[in-house]
């Protein structure tokens, strides 16, 4: 069987003000109605192919179960990373612990963010590459490039690519990002593929290499595979093993030593969607080059990308050329487009002035639903609050706040000190200041409150926990 491993990391910040931090762009539908995360889950899956194993960090694990739920897919393993640390450890960590399981296996390596429009298409070229991973060649996979492009890696072949039909070539080097007039005679030549980062591999042939290119790595790393810790349904890499494992690409770390490389052609589409440019370019422009999404109008506009995610928010150009313009509840991204890449300097600029937007999303995403602030003022805050089907909040009580709930769609079923009821629409309940309590779900469809808080201190970690079904501190 073939495992994929899902990448399932990253801040996506040329992406702002949709991808952030707390909620970055393989989590959110950016092209089509899926997520990239679940496209992608989605393409590796069926014949040949294992439950999926995701590598994410642990503000993400549940957000992970939760879309892979949605997409109707049973998850592998799911390992937590104490830490950021590139694609190397991530990928050493997924080979140790599937040696224990499956040793004669090969691996898929794949990130979760990138748009693959013909998943067969794109299995087609994976099947061409699994004889070679089986014999032990470590194999990548090149896009055959429509434009020179200086975002992107290159790979070299060491032989003719001919139709760019899916077949096992060798791998002459990796060349990095170029400048453009570089990427422009390689484009001319024929001979240079982009990289996509994807990797398909036999577990046995990826730790040898580990074991030759990158030895320093195999200690920490196995260190936090054999001291995780099972949590639910995952597994939490041992941070202080982990702490010892250098930050470094897989392509650094093992790629561009080793000699028993391939790469397999792939001339169908492909995108990493690296900015809002992608984005414009993955979502079919009219023939003026105009891209609406959402609850936006472009009058007499050309080149350029109108998007509204807020459904009460209209987005409306007049005359606009060349132009990217992105509007969230919070936030209001507009760009020229050949400055797209330069959107991360935004991101940085709100840092700097300790602005929530530059990381926080509008939705609060929980492991048993999310919330979002509706009004914040000096002493009372409203949330609106989703709770998924069967979910739970913790058991809990805060010190400087009182909560009113208004369910507004569903029943809950309140726990207020000794007292539980259920509520329905229309009915409300008063959390008083220092109560110990919950909120759950009790039925099939979603939950809905208002919540109104009222107090001296309204802030997140005014909470104290005293059961969590979802094993929170």
């Amino acid at each position: 069987m073939i495992t994929p491993i899902l990448l399932c990391g990253g801040s996506g910040t040329r992406l702002w003000p949709l991808s952030r931090k707390s909620y970055p762009k393989q989590f959110v539908p950016l092209v089509g109605e899926t997520t990239l995360f679940q496209a992608s889950a989605l393409r590796l899956s069926g014949e040949g192919f294992a439950a999926p194993m995701v590598l994410t960090n642990s503000d993400f694990r549940f957000i992970v179960t939760e879309q892979l739920a949605e997409a109707g897919i049973d998850p592998g393993a799911i390992l937590i990373e104490p830490a950021g640390r590139n694609t190397a450890p991530a990928v050493l960590a997924a080979a140790l612990w599937l040696r224990a399981r499956d040793p004669e296996g090969l691996m898929l390596v794949a990130p979760s963010d990138h748009v693959v429009p013909d998943a067969a298409a794109f299995r087609a070229a994976v099947a061409a590459a699994e004889p070679a991973a089986r014999a032990g060649e470590l194999v990548t996979f090149g896009i055959k490039p429509d434009r020179a492009e200086t975002g992107y890696g290159y790979l070299e072949l060491d032989g003719d690519p001919g139709d760019f039909s899916p077949k096992v070539i060798g791998l002459k080097r990796f060349v990095e990002k170029p400048d453009l007039a570089t990427a422009e005679d390689m484009l001319a030549s024929g001979q240079f593929l982009w990289n996509a980062g994807i990797f398909l591999f036999s577990v046995k042939a990826i730790i040898a290499a580990f074991e030759t290119h990158a030895p320093d790595l195999m200690v920490p790393v196995q260190g936090a595979v054999d001291q995780g810790e099972p949590d639910l349904g995952f597994l939490r890499l041992d941070p202080a093993a982990w702490d010892g494992a250098a930050d470094i690409s897989i392509d650094y770390a093992v790629m561009e030593r080793a000699e028993n490389l391939a790469v397999v052609p792939y001339a169908g589409g492909w995108s990493d969607l690296g900015g809002w440019d992608a984005v414009w370019r993955e979502s079919g422009p009219d023939g003026d080059g105009i891209v609406t999404q959402g609850r936006a109008t472009a009058i007499e506009c050309s080149n350029s990308l109108l998007r509204s995610e807020d459904d009460g928010l209209e987005v409306v150009g007049i005359g606009l050329k060349d132009v990217i313009a992105v509007a969230m509840p919070d936030a209001v991204l507009v760009a020229d487009a050949s400055r797209a890449q330069e959107v991360k300097k935004a991101v940085a600029a709100l840092k700097a002035k300790s602005a929530r937007q530059a990381e926080a999303f509008p939705k609060d995403h929980r492991p048993w639903g999310w919330f979002e602030s509706l009004v914040v003022g000096e002493r009372f805050q409203v949330k609106r609050i989703h709770v998924h089907p069967g979910a739970a909040l913790s058991l809990q009580s805060h010190h400087h706040r009182s909560e009113h709930w208004i369910v507004v769609e569903g029943t809950a079923k309140v726990t207020v000190d000794d007292s539980v009821q259920l509520v329905s629409e229309n009915q409300s309940v008063y959390i008083p200041l220092g109560a110990v309590h919950r909120m759950e779900n009790p039925g099939k469809v979603p939950m809905v409150l208002i919540e109104v808080q009222t107090g001296s201190y309204l802030g997140e970690d005014d909470i104290i926990r005293y059961e969590d079904i979802y094993a929170r501190k």
